[in-house]
């Protein structure tokens, strides 16, 4: 399910011996109407007698085929007292059907399937799946299996297993900082009889009263294959697609037909505000409107309207609130188009020590006067630039949360017309400053909700009702309804195609890896420094996470503000980051515009400017993210974890979110820049490129930006020593009141290192917490029903390799939890060794999977920097078939031993201390509770 989550991210002077390149030219972009046009899905239909609607869109760029069947059912068919009924119901929809018993996901890995998933929001319920070409066939049994023989594969205990699932996917959203919005706004908004007046997840009272017969009804009212759309895009052509259609779903039955309810656009009697209590760092404002739904005419300049004001970089309130009057640290605007209505939303979040009525005045006054003036004709280009090309991006999939078949499937959905993206474009195109500024003046004007959220504690959280232990004695499944046949076979999947990678160097010697991919016209780089979150600063943790913070507010040529409306203008996108090991800076853009994107990609890289009152700006807001993290449950995990299995001497152990809070207040200007010039240098990079240009075009753009660039003063060094880790195995108890989950994490040194052949630890931990199907997610979600989901992985880095786990858990069962996991770890390396199922199961997955890991650019350029970083061939994908098939069962296992000794992981809980700490007591280990101020650097305060 989709919600919204607000989060906070995060020098004088600049050197002047190092060589400045001079202001960058403005270069004509690619005109918006030649973007456009790159946008482009061919597809057939046709429809079945029983009603299925399908749609094909033929892309033979790799051996896969993405699957997407959506039904016409959301949370707006819900009636009143079923609230998430249509969201639980996705979750039974994947624990088997009549004839396809158990787990849905097991034959789904089997085939090597990728970005398989379900979702469910207002309008819809989908269901999706990346498979390989020659495992067609099973894919589409299985969809038609769960479409037409369903209900007698539906237990009262699969009921009671997935209800407990989907709440504490519920408490996992409402446990983070403020996370129980969405209700607020929706009541707020909505009246609460109105389709849309309730979200998604619904009521805990409500999950609770679900009725196995309630459920069975549910799936007979809506799931019949004349309230479907079945779409397949990729490696298939029409011919094929009609043959197994056909031969999957003809002979399932109509149901009733859908009917959508009447919802109109509500508009509230007067402006209204309240306030609700959260525990946050910052306070957050939300003002919001209900305005028509994507169908509507008004809707694309709705969409204008927020990217101008709170969508772009260089947007109206960002430049004003956060950049120019320093009242807010972070501010965003979305306009959310549903199939019949929509919400247009500002999410003010108020910088700590201002006062929030004048944030809120002031945001009134920014959107009273855009009303009156309208967007300029470069604001309106600018956000129809940058909209067009991550839609080129992001179309490169076939399947996911987002390709080509999401695309088709949603306009056949909400609009009877699978090419409506195309119409959207248009329309988008067509936009003009008069056209968003009538839009404005038509729904904005409106009364609107506006919802404050101030720190204090939370009002009483409404729980499930827990049931008494009962022995459930299950209903035989009924009979297969009709012969359908075994699961069909899986033909020969085809090998991955890893495109060729080649190595060169710039002028100055900087090394340029490169893989060319023609799919979609984009440039994608990456320079990679050797820094990393090891080469932060001792004694001011936080140094190089505000010196990247500042990469891009401003270069010696161009301010904050005209840097952000350069790079819109050309449709660029701006990154940095930092692994334990590397430091980046990234960007992608059209490939026409190369010479434009590469001039400011050279421009951040090299000169930015850390003016002091921009440095003093960013710094606030890096403070306020730190402090944020310290009301998150994976914040303070993530700030504790690091230097108990890294050890506090490790380089490594600096990882710790946004750095000391008490550090980042006394950083200046030349701290930053002695940063960048002991990291950000070039003999300390690599640059990474995925591009449809050739290798010859890609380098003199390059050379032409970063030839010439030289190192200033002596190079930053790292020095590792063997990792010392906490070997006594303790649990830290970090007291966060008012949690109605757990957060457990969990660290075991292993001795690996990230540059050791890792493959067959790493292949045997798929049965282990690597995968959906893990022992550990099994049975804290799915046989459990305690969590929404568990993994453990061993965290690879260049130098260390530890096993860290992550579970958010149930309140009420965090010290079981902890029981079982050690149970879990035990049994795996002891008495309950890998079996040969979980073997085939994992080899088969990881090498049927290869053509869909790296069906995109992105996924290669990823591929690419982690073979360079752990010193592997850059052919080692596409050789990686042949060592997955040369791995054995005893190797795994033996691998698996040797790594992972369930004795000495330490643990830390994040959590209500007066509810969890009792249940600690009860696991055998020593327990220490801490406070959120002794995570943040504090003199600790606990007890033993």
């Amino acid at each position: 399910m989709t919600s919204k989550i607000i989060a906070l991210s995060g020098v004088a002077l600049f050197a002047l011996a190092s060589p400045a390149l001079a202001a960058p030219k403005a270069a004509a972009p690619a005109p918006v109407s030649a973007l456009v046009k790159q946008v482009d899905i061919p597809y057939e239909t046709f429809t079945l007698a029983n009603g299925l609607r399908v749609i094909v869109h033929t892309d033979r760029k790799a051996p896969v085929v993405a699957v997407s069947v959506w039904y016409d059912v959301g949370s707006k068919h819900e009636p009143k007292g079923k609230s998430g009924f249509a969201h639980l119901f996705e979750h039974l929809m994947f624990n088997g059907s009549e004839n396809a018993p158990n787990d849905f996901f097991e034959p789904l890995k089997q085939v090597g399937a990728t970005d398989f998933n379900g979702t469910t929001y207002f309008d819809r319920t989908n269901y999706f799946e990346t498979v390989p070409t020659a495992a067609l066939d099973r894919a589409l049994f299985l969809e038609s299996d769960r479409m037409g023989y369903l209900t007698g594969a539906i237990t009262q205990g699969v009921l009671d297993e997935q209800r407990g699932v989907v709440q504490n996917e519920k408490r996992s959203g409402d446990n983070q900082p403020y996370g129980l919005i969405e209700y607020k706004l929706n009541e707020g908004l909505f009246p609460a009889d109105h389709p849309y007046g309730h979200t998604t997840i619904g009521s805990m009272a409500d999950l609770d009263n679900a009725k196995l017969s309630d459920v069975k009804g549910w799936f007979k009212d809506h799931y019949g294959p004349n309230n479907a759309v079945l779409v397949l895009a990729g490696d298939v052509d029409l011919a094929t697609a009609k043959q197994l259609v056909e031969k999957n779903f003809a002979a399932i039955a109509r149901g009733p037909q859908s009917v959508r309810p009447t919802a109109p656009v509500p508009k509230l009697a007067a402006p209204k505000a309240e306030i609700m209590k959260d525990r946050v760092a910052a306070t957050l404002l939300v003002r919001s409107w209900p305005v028509p739904g994507l169908n509507d005419k008004d809707s694309t300049a709705l969409d204008v309207a927020a990217g101008v004001l709170g969508g772009l970089s260089s947007s109206r309130l960002q430049n004003i609130l956060v950049r120019q009057e320093k009242l807010a640290v972070q501010v965003s605007v979305n306009n959310s188009s549903f199939a019949q209505v929509g919400t247009f939303d500002i999410y003010t979040v108020v910088r700590p020590g201002v006062d929030a009525a004048a944030v809120a005045k002031r945001v009134d006054e920014i959107v009273a006067d855009f009303i009156k003036t309208g967007p300029s004709a470069d604001e309106v280009r600018r956000y129809v630039t940058k909209t067009t090309v991550d839609r080129i991006e992001g179309l490169e999939s076939v399947g996911g949360f987002g390709g080509k078949a999401v695309a088709l499937a949603e306009g056949a959905l909400y609009s009877n017309d699978p090419g409506f993206y195309k119409k959207q474009l248009a329309q988008l195109a067509a936009q003009t400053p008069a056209s968003v500024k009538a839009a404005t003046a038509a729904w904005l004007t409106r009364p609107s909700y506006s919802l404050s959220v101030v720190n204090g504690p939370r009002d009483a959280y409404a729980e499930a009702e827990v049931p008494a232990e009962v022995k459930i004695v299950e209903a035989a499944p009924a009979a297969p309804k009709g012969t359908r046949g075994a699961l069909p076979m899986v033909g020969d999947v085809a090998g991955l195609t890893f495109p060729a990678v080649e190595r060169t160097r710039l002028k100055n010697g900087i090394e340029l890896i490169y893989a060319q991919r023609a799919a979609v016209p984009i440039t994608q780089a990456v320079i990679s420094f050797d820094a990393g979150v090891a080469a932060d600063v001792a004694g001011k943790l936080g140094t190089q996470q505000l010196t990247l913070s500042m990469m891009d507010e401003g270069t010696r040529t161009l301010d904050s503000t005209k840097l952000a409306e350069a790079r819109e203008r050309i449709g660029m996108d701006i990154g940095t980051g930092a692994s334990l090991d590397r430091t980046f800076v990234s960007m992608s853009a059209p490939s026409a515009n190369l010479g434009a994107a590469t001039e400011l990609f050279a421009d951040i890289t090299r000169n930015p400017a850390f003016a002091p009152a921009e440095v003093a700006r960013v710094k606030n807001v890096q403070l306020a993210g730190i402090a944020q993290e310290l009301t998150s449950p994976g914040g303070l995990a993530g700030r504790v974890l690091p230097k108990l299995i890294y050890g506090p001497a490790s380089p490594y152990a600096k990882s710790s979110g946004g750095g000391d809070p008490a550090a980042v207040a006394t950083l200046t200007p030349g701290d930053l820049v002695a940063f960048q010039h002991a990291w950000l240098r070039p003999e300390k990079a690599k640059i990474f490129v995925v591009s449809d240009l050739p290798l010859a075009t890609v380098k003199t753009a390059l050379d032409r930006r970063f030839g010439d660039w030289t190192g200033v003063g002596p190079a930053g060094t790292k020095t590792f020593g063997p990792i010392t880790g906490t070997s006594a195995p303790k649990i830290i108890l970090v007291d966060r009141p008012d949690s109605p989950q757990s957060q457990i994490s969990a660290g075991l040194v292993t001795g690996l290192n990230g540059s050791d052949d890792l493959l067959a630890v790493i292949t045997a931990n798929d049965a282990l917490g690597g995968s959906f199907l893990s022992r550990i997610n099994m049975d804290l979600r799915e046989g459990k029903h305690w969590s929404y989901g568990v993994s453990g992985n061993f965290q690879r880095s260049e130098n260390g390799a530890p096993y860290v786990i992550s579970a958010p858990v149930q309140a009420d069962k965090t010290g079981e939890s902890i029981k079982a996991l050690r149970q879990d770890i035990a049994e795996f390396v002891g008495a309950k060794p890998l079996t040969q199922a979980e073997f085939e199961r994992s080899i088969n997955g990881a090498t049927r999977a290869l053509s869909g890991t790296f069906e995109t650019s992105s996924d290669v350029l990823s591929a690419m920097q982690s073979n360079d970083l752990y010193k592997r061939p850059d052919d080692y994908y596409a050789t990686i078939t042949q060592k997955y098939r040369g791995l054995t069962r005893d190797q795994l296992d033996a691998a698996a031993r040797a790594a992972i000794d369930p004795k000495k992981i330490v643990w830390v809980v994040v959590g209500d201390a007066k509810t969890v700490r009792p249940q600690l007591d009860s696991v055998g280990l020593p327990v220490e509770v801490i406070t959120a101020a002794s995570v943040a650097g504090a003199p600790a305060s606990g007890e033993k």
